[in-house]
């Protein structure tokens, strides 16, 4: 048996494979978020450990035989998040998280250094882990005089689990401090942030141990003492490895609170320009390019709050063909956006209302820009030197079919639906924690699930959303230009 665990924002899960990878049995626990000012977004790191402790209490009334089987456990969480301890281990103040942008003005002195790009292949965005730690020493000069170590959301976990400050390629990449060619934390990166790699956690691949299970956690959550942890994954890449998006040209679209268009590389391709994330991905000798969108499934359920009804019932109301695109334009810029405009300060708009604009109209409005900010991040990994020929959609976003038929229509590519089951971050860190436990080829682990149906672009409506897409390219610099 084999337990992944899942850090996501708003929730932990605990997932159970056993060593045909097929899903025992998976359970979850609740998480919150704080914005105790705008554009502010936090989490008590204590609330991931509670979280654990709910997720594995309800698996194990289910299956508490199989957990005291697991052999290696694999951890996936929420990228970017500044953890922050001090020597005695304790955490110094909440999680800044992956969507807060306060730190933007020491993203752009960061970014002004010519060696970030140089050594990361990354902007240094107000989202990554560098500028919030700049931030803190300006704001918060106490508590970041009394850091021992800075860890990542998941590997936060790892030390409660373990006792280890460990880390691993793919989840450190999103930091600014990794040369992410050599795969190593580097001090110079380090140092412009007031920082030295003793106040790092040690680095391994995804699918090596990462550490191994404590054996007074151990007795509380129902697993075997001493089990390896692998060093698992950023979300992303673990969804990577759940979806088999490992070799080279391998895509997936994913529809989440952020949007994500991920393309697997066997080597290194950085081009910061284009604001495509050139990232090290969970397998050993792998890398990985995304376009990030930082509001995707998010856009839709804010529409959901101001209307007061149900996602499902928002995109249930355009029926099952799509239709040309309407007069209504939405830009999906709420927590501003990463690809390709790398602009914090941005917020969403729409444009083009008139009387006729009914609830309809702002859903299907609020679909199609955000398969447009995806159609900006395919041509960002284009500029990037990584052309895509189809990809598969997943997460929430994915059951619209006809949300996916428009995004397929926009790209112009064909977008396949995997087959039903759950091959997400939990999915993959549980292979991870395979693949560790048993020094298993990761790639004879990783592979893609059955495709059950493919959805093709709607030729006849191909010009017309071409059309809308330069409406929607236009829109940004107005906007832009009316905000600044």
């Amino acid at each position: 048996m084999y337990l992944g665990l899942d850090l996501g924002t708003s929730s932990l899960k605990a997932l159970l494979i056993d060593s045909d990878q097929r899903i025992l049995g998976s359970a979850s626990a609740p998480l919150t978020v704080e914005r105790p000012h705008p554009g502010w977004s936090e989490q008590d790191p204590d609330s991931w450990i509670m979280a654990t402790r709910v997720a594995l209490a309800e698996l194990g009334q289910t299956h508490a035989a199989e957990l005291g089987r697991v052999r290696g456990i694999g951890l996936s969480g929420h990228m970017h998040g500044a953890t922050t301890i001090d020597g005695n281990g304790k955490v110094i103040r909440p999680c800044i998280l992956w969507n807060d942008t306060r730190s933007y003005k020491e993203a752009a002195a960061l970014d002004a250094n010519a060696q970030f790009r140089l050594l990361t292949g990354n902007i240094v965005f107000p989202g990554f882990t560098a500028p919030k730690l700049k931030w803190m020493a300006a704001n918060e000069p106490e508590a970041f005089s009394r850091i021992a170590k800075v860890l990542l959301p998941k590997d936060y976990l790892r030390l409660w689990l373990t006792g280890d400050a460990i880390s691993e390629m793919s989840d450190s990449a999103g930091t600014s401090w990794l040369d992410v060619g050599k795969r190593d934390w580097d001090g110079g990166l380090l140092s412009a942030t007031g920082l030295d790699r003793s106040q790092m956690p040690a680095l391994v691949e995804g699918t090596e141990r990462g550490g191994a299970l404590r054996a007074e956690v151990a007795a509380e959550l129902g697993l075997p003492s001493g089990i390896p942890i692998a060093g698992g994954a950023g979300d992303n890449s673990a969804s990577a490895c759940g979806m088999g998006t490992v070799a080279d040209g391998q895509a997936f679209a994913s529809l989440g609170t952020s949007g994500v268009l991920f393309a697997a590389n066997n080597r290194y391709l950085p081009n910061p320009d284009s604001a495509v994330h050139a990232f090290c991905h969970a397998l050993p000798g792998t890398w990985h390019q995304m376009g990030v969108i930082l509001s995707a499934t998010d856009s839709l359920n804010w529409l959901s709050g101001i209307t007061s009804t149900d996602p499902s019932k928002l995109t249930s109301e355009l029926g099952q063909n799509v239709l040309a695109p309407g007069s209504v334009v939405f830009l999906p810029y709420l927590s501003g956006e990463r690809t390709p405009h790398n602009d914090a300060a941005i917020r969403g708009s729409f444009a083009g209302l008139g009387h006729e604009a009914d609830r309809t109209a702002l859903t299907r409005a609020v679909l199609e820009g955000v398969c447009f900010a995806f159609r900006d991040s395919l041509a960002a990994l284009a500029q990037a030197g990584t052309s895509l020929s189809r990809v598969t959609a997943i997460g929430g976003g994915s059951k619209s079919s006809y949300w996916i038929e428009a995004l397929a229509t926009v790209l112009g590519l064909p977008v396949d639906i995997p087959e039903g089951g759950d091959f997400g971050a939990a999915f993959g860190a549980a292979r991870l924690g395979l693949i560790a436990a048993e020094n298993a080829d990761p790639f004879s682990i990783c592979t893609p699930p059955a495709t059950e149906q493919t959805i093709h672009p709607n030729r006849d409506l191909s010009a017309a959303f071409d059309e809308a897409y330069l409406r929607y390219r236009a829109l940004y610099p107005a906007i832009k230009g009316a905000m600044s």
